[in-house]
């Protein structure tokens, strides 16, 4: 059985790489995509882990070979999705979760169009806005840039399947847990298993243990 694709989109601050975070050391089965960007790297963040840090030059590079599911220019930086990296999990069985910016949700789901959506969403502006401020890794212009974007990226959420309200943490990945969860169980996604279930009620055991008893 292949793994499912979740695209989890939120406006920057709204704090999707922590719930995500903590979803990856609870749930089975689940891998994450590490998507290129050229942005500069934040303190305390790991080439690899959290992004491939690469020039202009080298993602202009990826592009020509064809090697992204998706990419975008956000907030004047490029951020990519690897299409192998994605592939490689689904194949696998394994449910594959991209932390992706709105523009680039919308090109996933016009692809493939059975990922599952999330849009986490921040529980007011000035929340979002302090979160901005108190992580302090952006330069004023680019604090400001994120903000004026915010307005717009959170009027997105009617286009996902599933919101998550982040305004308690837990709860919040409690929710993200959740629809996780419901969505491997769906009927579709163990047509094998049930299957192999039904194919053990047949009627000539059923008689021959009748007959036995």
């Amino acid at each position: 059985m292949k793994g499912n694709l979740i695209i989890i989109s939120s406006p920057s601050g709204g704090g999707k790489g922590t719930l995500i975070r903590a979803v990856l050391k609870t749930i089975p089965n689940i891998g994450y995509s590490v998507s290129y960007t050229t942005r500069q790297m934040r303190e305390g963040e790991e080439n690899g882990r959290d992004y491939f840090f690469v020039s202009r030059a080298e993602f202009s590079g990826l592009i020509e070979k064809e090697e992204f599911l998706e990419f975008a220019e956000v907030h004047g930086n490029l951020y990519g999705t690897s299409i192998v990296q994605v592939q490689k999990e689904i194949e696998n069985g394994n449910d594959v979760i991209l932390e992706i910016d709105v523009q680039g949700a919308e090109s996933i789901r016009r692809k493939m169009p059975d990922a599952v959506s999330i849009f986490i969403l921040p529980p007011s502006f000035e929340v979002l806005r302090n979160r901005l401020i108190n992580r302090a890794t952006e330069k004023r212009k680019d604090l400001s840039l994120r903000l004026r974007n915010s307005i717009n990226e959170v009027r997105q959420y009617e286009y996902f399947d599933y919101v998550v309200i982040n305004d308690d943490v837990e709860k919040a990945t409690a929710d993200l847990q959740t629809v996780i969860s419901a969505e491997r169980l769906k009927r579709d996604r163990q047509t094998e298993a049930i299957q192999g279930i039904l194919g053990s009620f047949d009627i000539s055991k059923i008689i021959t243990l009748g007959e036995q008893t």
